[in-house]
């Protein structure tokens, strides 16, 4: 591929690494540094004149340092003549402020959108958006890809008898995705309806659907504390479920949550790496990690060369 050049942030250098050994490109040189009053700065260390510039950057870790990192970066490229700045963000931040659910919340979502496009990025391309109308916010091209293949596909080779399985979504909001994934495993779902008194607390749960001597595996987009995951671990276990595996797209894992992992009754919880898990896994052995390096490089070749990316929301690229 020529007049390409990838650039990887700090929030995930192992993945950006990957894509770029996957795609057979060398990661462009950037410096990212900060100030002793903790401003960022950033310096590009090579040409991008006319070429097609792709950065990735999670949503992860210091995520206001990060999402600045990634705009400073994104103008850098953009004022340096760049013919197109693509941002890869695995984990797109703020995501789950995106809606004015109460008065006076902001829009959050909204704004770090504002923000991209203002900086200069010409194309998003992300993963498993907490709301897919997201991509309503932007005025320019998001690329929103699904971890969904890969999960079939580890399901499949890791789970014994998933002909026998259940799919389940700990609430309302993730119906569509587990029906999407229970029908082309050719299996039921279930559904547990859960009432918040506040964010990130849980005050009652409900069961609706027959886990019975079954192996139940709860799928979700993201687990921030796992306080509802953990929940619903219990309320499978209770209701007669034989096993039960949590399959997540961003493991986040903040405050409590692996405490609450350790002690809760799964199988294995399974995540994608649009996080760095590493750190995480030697205090908890019971998360695993789905590589999700060759859906994104896959996306940038298919972005670079015109090529649609449509193939990826149902397979996983060899």
């Amino acid at each position: 591929m020529t007049n390409i050049v990838l650039f990887s942030g700090s929030s995930h250098q192992d993945l950006s690494q990957r894509v770029a050994d996957r795609l057979g490109l060398e990661l462009g040189k950037v410096v990212t540094k900060k100030f002793s009053n903790q401003e960022t700065s950033v310096e590009i260390g090579e040409s991008v004149r006319g070429e097609d510039v792709y950065i990735i950057q999670s949503g992860c870790g210091e995520i206001n340092d990060n999402l600045m990192e990634l705009l400073i970066m994104i103008n850098a490229c953009k004022i340096a003549s760049s013919s197109r700045v693509t941002a890869v963000i695995p984990c797109f931040p703020y995501a789950r402020q995106d809606k004015k659910d109460r008065s006076r919340a902001p829009i959050s979502a909204k704004l770090v959108a504002n923000m991209l496009s203002v900086a200069g990025a010409d194309h998003i391309i992300t993963m498993d958006l907490h709301a897919s109308q997201i991509q309503g916010f932007f005025d320019i091209p998001v690329d929103n890809l699904y971890a969904e293949p890969a999960v079939l596909q580890w399901i499949r080779e890791n789970i014994a008898d998933w002909k026998n399985c259940i799919i389940v979504s700990p609430d309302a909001g993730g119906a569509k995705r587990v029906t999407s994934i229970a029908d082309r495993l050719n299996v039921e779902f279930a559904l547990i309806h859960k009432e918040r008194k506040k964010a990130n607390e849980v005050d009652r749960m409900v069961l609706v659907g027959d886990v019975k001597n079954r192996v139940a595996i709860l799928v979700d987009d993201m687990a921030d504390t796992c306080g509802t995951i953990c929940h619903a671990a219990d309320k499978l276990i209770s209701a007669g479920a034989t096993k039960v595996y949590a399959i997540l797209t961003h493991g986040i894992f903040s405050g409590p949550a692996i405490s609450r992992i350790n002690s809760a009754a799964f199988e294995a919880v399974v995540v994608t790496n649009t996080i760095p898990q590493e750190d995480k896994m030697t205090h908890c052995s019971k998360i695993q990690v789905i590589d999700i390096s060759m859906i994104l490089a896959e996306a940038i070749r298919r972005t670079h060369n015109g090529e649609s990316v449509s193939y990826l929301f149902s397979h996983v690229p060899l």
